[in-house]
């Protein structure tokens, strides 16, 4: 059974988007895009939060007609063929294939659908989804871009959690600007 990641891009100031919802910020430079390209390769599913599911299901599908970034051209074909969660206590039924969890048990539905993947679960992009499952202790990994920029407010990564100790595995700079910070649960 695979891990549970928690993917993010933040600010400096600990922030996944700016005071107007802005996410412009984030530079995916040859070497943090062949990471991001690695990690979600080897997922065994890609997990998203209603809100951060409804950008993506609206994105990627037709990506190529809206964007040329060599990123997304690569990580197109990933997330259409890469199973996706979506975690929400509203919605019902999801597109592409998505399967929902989150109306019931969340620990006892995340295990099932763990139980039947092989790989990781990459939880990426925005902290519902990620804060609820962390509040559990369910995610096993914290996989942190910090990118050069100081947004002074928006949303913050993980908000209202109760303290959790972690272990730092890992740092590593991409493309001379941002740098991962990878943490374990202690």
């Amino acid at each position: 059974m695979g891990e549970v990641i928690y993917w993010v891009h933040q600010s400096v100031d600990g922030f996944i988007e700016g005071p107007k919802r802005e996410f412009d910020w984030p530079a995916m430079g040859d070497e943090l895009s062949a990471y991001s390209i690695g990690l979600s390769e080897r997922a065994g599913a890609f997990v998203y939060g209603r809100r951060v599911w409804e950008m993506m299901s609206s994105y990627w599908p037709q990506v190529e007609s809206i964007s040329d970034h060599p990123h997304d051209l690569a990580f197109a074909p990933i997330w259409r063929r890469t199973p996706k969660v979506v975690v929400s206590r509203t919605l019902v039924a999801a597109d592409h294939g998505a399967r929902v969890i989150g109306g019931g048990d969340l620990a006892a539905e995340l295990a099932e659908v763990r139980a039947g993947l092989d790989g990781d679960l990459l939880v990426t992009g925005g902290t519902g989804a990620a804060t609820a499952l962390a509040a559990l202790g369910l995610v096993d990994e914290y996989r942190v871009i910090v990118h050069p920029v100081v947004l002074g407010g928006g949303k913050q990564v993980l908000p209202d959690l109760a303290r959790q100790e972690l272990r730092l595995v890992e740092t590593r700079p991409f493309d001379g600007r941002a740098v991962l910070l990878r943490y374990e649960r202690a």
